[in-house]
C-alpha cells in the first residue's frame, strides 16, 4: 500500500492549525484587562464624569482591571451603565489588546423645571435629574406643573428647539393652569400668552409676523402683554 505524503502533511497541517487557533483562543480569554476606556460621544457630554462611571461600575460589577477576559460579561456592563439616569445608550466591547471600551450616549436636557420638583425634561419627553456636574442653558418651566402640562410643555419646547429665533431668545414657559401657557423672552419684557398647543405654526408664524413689524418700528419696549391665543391674531396690551 503506497503511502500519500501530500494527504498526510494536508491533515498535519489542518490539525496544527487548529491546535495553534485553540490554543491562542485559550490563551486570548486567559488574558486580563489592561485597561477601562471611557468615551462620552457626541456633543453633550457633561453631566456624567468618566470618574463616576468607574464609581458605578466598581459598585454594581466590581474592579474591572486585571479583571480575566473570559469573567466580563459585556451585556452586564452595558446594563450597569445604562442604568445611570443621565445615559441614554451604552455600548461596550472588548479590544484585542484587552482594553474595555465603553461608548456612552448621554441624554440631552431641553427645559428645566423649577416647580415643587426639580428636574430636566429632556428630549424624548421623560424626566432627567438635574446633574452636580453641569447646569444646562434650557429654558425653565415654571408653575402649575402636572403630568398634561408637562406633555405639553414637550410639545411647545420641541416647536421651539425647530426655529432657530426661538431656540435663541425664549428663555422660559409659564404654566398658568392646563392647557394655558405663557412664554418669556431673553432681551423683550413683555410676556406671551400663547394659550394652548393647538395650532402652534400658525400662532408662532403670526407673532414673528408682528415682531418683525414692532422691531422695525422700534416699539417693542412699548408691549406689557402680546396674546396669541385668539384666532389668527395677534392681540397686544401696551404698558
Amino acid at each position: 500500500m503506497q503511502v500519500n505524503w501530500n494527504v498526510l502533511k494536508l491533515g498535519g497541517l489542518v490539525v496544527l492549525t487548529a491546535a495553534m487557533f485553540g490554543f491562542s483562543e485559550i490563551r486570548n480569554q486567559r488574558r486580563q484587562i489592561e485597561q477601562s476606556e471611557i468615551n462620552f460621544l457626541g456633543d453633550n457630554d457633561l453631566y456624567l464624569t468618566e470618574a463616576s462611571v468607574n464609581k458605578l461600575l466598581i459598585q454594581n460589577y466590581g474592579p474591572i482591571k486585571n479583571r480575566p477576559k473570559e469573567e466580563v460579561v459585556l451585556n452586564t456592563i452595558e446594563q450597569v451603565i445604562q442604568s445611570n439616569d443621565m445615559v441614554k445608550n451604552a455600548q461596550v466591547y472588548l479590544t484585542i489588546d484587552g482594553r474595555l471600551v465603553s461608548n456612552i450616549v448621554q441624554r440631552k436636557p431641553i427645559g428645566r423645571i423649577e416647580s415643587a420638583s426639580k428636574f430636566y425634561l429632556d428630549d424624548e419627553g421623560k424626566r432627567m435629574p438635574l446633574s452636580k456636574h453641569h447646569s444646562a442653558r434650557v429654558p425653565i418651566i415654571t408653575g402649575a406643573v402636572t403630568g398634561k402640562s408637562l406633555e405639553d410643555a414637550y410639545v411647545i419646547l420641541e416647536y421651539i428647539n425647530n426655529d432657530e429665533f426661538l431656540r435663541k431668545n425664549v428663555i422660559g414657559i409659564h404654566v398658568v393652569n392646563e392647557g394655558d401657557y405663557q412664554l418669556r423672552f431673553r432681551l423683550e419684557n413683555f410676556v406671551v400668552n400663547l394659550g394652548g398647543v393647538d395650532n402652534l405654526n400658525e400662532k408662532f408664524k403670526n407673532f414673528m409676523a408682528f415682531y418683525a413689524k414692532a422691531a422695525r418700528d422700534n416699539s417693542l419696549e412699548n408691549y406689557a402683554v402680546v396674546s396669541l391665543e385668539f384666532n389668527n391674531q395677534v392681540v397686544c396690551t401696551k404698558i
